[in-house]
């Protein structure tokens, strides 16, 4: 169990000592140089593990859902201190000047940083009362002047079944819901008695849409729908404008929205202010002409060698910063029909 857990924290570990090598490997200087932050949670050949990295690390770890304990504190402190023993070996033998490991180290520092202006903006960069009210006003005259339908049908295959349902239906409306249970071949609103709740005809096929927004409520299709899926016979049930959810209902999934927009707008601006001029692709190799490999060839070893078990893995850096999460638009969602 606890060699589980200590994988679990391997990733996180590795990206907080990455950004620390970053550093060291542009001056050349010993893993071990640079002072601790604040009160040490362990030493490693006289080099603190300084506490606020390992609180730092059980905070992401606990967001992600698993419990900051002392098993996994220790956890933490033995990968730490793994890493660091590894690090210094690795800069002992000059790995810190490999032009790859350079490259690597660099991309992870760009990252990092580029997460780090992320956050800064968006806490330096609040959703204001008077930006939710202008974007809610935006998407509430954007679904605003439309209806709602709430209605029923019955769908077959044949038009000729169609037509003796409307018929029956003539004689004895009230039977909609018994027929809809009895023959229509929708599985979706067949066992509610052919019930598609409210819905936005837009969200319907063209014919079917159009066939329910000129009916009177409470009436039946006097001839059958045809659509792709088949006949149908509707029956309008009820109808109501379309309103937007009242602001404070929405008010959380629409700051997030807001400030979504408001970042990648940041992003743009400095994007298109910044000179970006983009290599062209190397052309592509053709493939050698087929032939047939002597059967005694032996297979060829594989690109890149394992890395031994107890060798720490290093993170992928992100290729973009991290924003926050784009919320649902704030107009209410209807379910989909067909």
């Amino acid at each position: 169990m606890k060699a589980i857990k200590s994988g679990i924290v391997i990733a996180t570990v590795a990206s907080v000592l990455a950004l620390g090598a970053c550093d060291k490997a542009k001056d050349g200087a010993k893993t071990s140089d640079a002072a601790p932050a604040g009160p040490a949670a362990a030493t490693v050949n006289g080099t603190a593990i300084s506490q606020s990295t390992v609180d730092g690390i059980a905070r992401q770890a606990a967001a992600q859902g698993r419990p900051d304990t002392p098993e996994t504190r220790k956890a933490i402190v033995d990968q730490l201190a793994l890493q660091m023993v590894v690090a210094d070996e690795a800069v002992k033998k000059g790995l810190d000047k490999s032009p790859e490991v350079v490259e690597q180290l660099n991309a992870m520092k760009q990252s990092v940083l580029a997460n780090a202006y992320v956050r800064d903006y968006v806490k330096n960069n609040p959703v204001t009362d008077e930006m939710l009210k202008a974007e809610y006003d935006r998407i509430k005259a954007q679904i605003g002047g439309g209806n709602q339908y709430k209605a029923r049908h019955i769908l077959v295959d044949k038009e000729s079944d169609a037509k003796d349902i409307i018929a029956r239906l003539k004689k004895d409306p009230s039977a909609f819901a018994k027929l809809a249970a009895e023959r229509s071949k929708d599985p979706g609103s067949k066992p509610q008695g052919g019930d598609l709740g409210w819905f936005d005809p837009a969200q319907m096929v063209p014919e079917f849409g159009a066939a329910v927004s000129k009916l009177e409520k409470g009436k039946i299709t006097e001839v059958p729908v045809k659509t792709q899926f088949g006949y149908h016979v509707i029956l309008l049930e009820d109808t109501k404008p379309v309103e937007a959810p009242p602001l404070d209902e929405v008010k959380p999934q629409l700051a997030q929205q807001v400030q979504q927009q408001n970042l990648r707008k940041q992003l743009d601006s400095l994007k298109a202010a910044a000179k970006i001029e983009v290599a062209a692709a190397p052309a592509a190799t053709p493939p050698p002409a087929a032939m047939s490999a002597p059967a005694a060839t032996p297979a060829a070893p594989a690109a890149t060698p394992s890395a031994p078990a107890a060798t720490p893995s290093a993170p992928t850096p992100t290729a973009t910063p991290a924003a926050p999460a784009a919320a649902a638009p704030a107009s209410p969602a209807a379910p989909a029909k067909k």
